[in-house]
């Protein structure tokens, strides 16, 4: 049988349409818009503040980029010891967290940078109280515009111990040996079985805002009211600069200890900064035990002077000061700061008695008073 040539290129047109077909992927099912479940939930706690913070999902289950984004919802348990294996599902919020504004605008391109989102839980005293060595544990859920999500995020928590409440009086000054800081005990504070209490002191330069912690002291008489009676609430802080200007601010901290295991640790509110202008205007220790002893015969007339060393860090030297029997006038005999504490008078007559006295000279130019009087007769 003959076959056309017009009805032979028909079908061998139809073969190629049809095997292009069967080459064809299958259409891609509608985006259900589900974000990912974030994955680096954090938790910290200050005082009864927890602040929790997350990364908001940026692509969906089916790897598609999130366009619409609905609310978030925060979920707390509190148990005993441990994460709360329960908490899978966030079925009773604690609050709900609108999405950012700009977030649809933000998300559009692939490169776009990641976004946070964050959230303050003001812990109820209740929830303390009930479980001082107990945990909060946190999830958060990502809700598509539709309201669905695709589950809770990793779990977070933080100890439930309970906190010293801010301390009063928290005050600082310069003084010749470093800056004084002081405190009084929270009032009406009372000592939980198990839990040592602390108290920090963090400091930081007015051209700085980050602080460093200085000292850290243990405050658990003061949390039990027993106040200054074993502890002083006072620190001493020695490692300033003169001439610089500090801030510093004091914390509680409750600390529950394990055996075997890492103390836990809870910071309370901070108090307010206090600021302090370390400016030295403070003069040098009075030097003491100044002592004159004559020498003559057989070689040239002198008086020496020596007295105990002065141990400021900054001392630059001693003065000396002398005036005759009768003269209440006392002039300074030397030219430049002695740097050791003794001195040798030559400068002296026969048959009139001196009387000397000393001071201390700091870096800055701080004199001190004059120490007691020595006298010596030169024969």
């Amino acid at each position: 049988m003959k076959i056309s040539t017009g009805r032979l290129l028909l079908g061998l047109g139809a073969l190629v349409w049809l095997t292009g077909c069967a080459q064809m992927e299958p259409p891609m099912p509608p985006s259900l818009e589900v974000p990912k479940a974030p994955s680096d939930l954090r938790a910290a706690r200050k005082g009864d503040k927890v602040t929790l913070t997350w990364t908001i999902p940026a692509r969906t289950t089916d790897r598609q980029r999130v366009r619409y984004l609905g609310k978030t919802r925060v979920c707390r348990s509190v148990d005993a010891t441990k994460l709360d294996p329960a908490l899978k599902q966030c079925d009773g919020p604690i609050a709900e967290v609108a999405p950012p504004a700009d977030f649809a605008a933000t998300n559009k391109s692939s490169s776009a940078k990641k976004l946070t989102a964050s959230f303050i839980d003001n812990l109820p005293s209740a929830v303390e109280l009930g479980n001082p060595t107990g945990f909060a544990t946190y999830a958060v859920e990502v809700l598509n515009a539709a309201g669905r999500a695709a589950g809770v995020s990793n779990l977070a928590r933080v100890p439930l111990v309970p906190v010293l409440p801010p301390v009063n009086g928290f005050a600082a000054r310069a003084t010749g040996q470093g800056v004084l800081i002081s405190w009084e005990c929270p009032a009406g504070s009372s000592r939980r079985s198990g839990v040592k209490y602390l108290f920090r002191i963090y400091r930081h330069l007015e051209s700085s805002a980050s602080a460093t912690r200085i000292a850290e002291i243990d405050a658990t008489d003061c949390a039990a009211g027993l106040g200054a009676t074993k502890n002083p609430n006072s620190f001493l802080d020695q490692t300033v600069e003169w001439e610089k200007t500090y801030f510093y601010r004091g914390t509680g901290v409750s600390a529950v200890e394990a055996a075997g295991k890492q103390a836990v640790q809870v910071e309370g509110d901070d108090t307010a900064d206090v600021k302090v202008s370390a400016h030295d205007v403070f003069p040098p220790a009075v030097p003491s035990g100044l002592q004159a002893v004559f020498s003559g015969p057989g070689q040239e007339a002198f008086i020496d002077l020596i007295w105990s060393p002065v141990t400021d860090v900054d001392l630059d030297g001693y003065d000396v000061y002398r005036h005759e029997e009768g003269s209440a006038a006392a002039v300074k005999v030397n030219a430049a700061p002695v740097k050791i504490p003794a001195f040798r008078d030559s400068q002296i007559i026969s048959g009139k008695t001196y009387f000397y006295s000393v001071s201390a000279v700091d870096l800055r130019g701080n004199e001190s008073a004059r120490s007691e009087e020595a006298s010596e007769s030169v024969p």
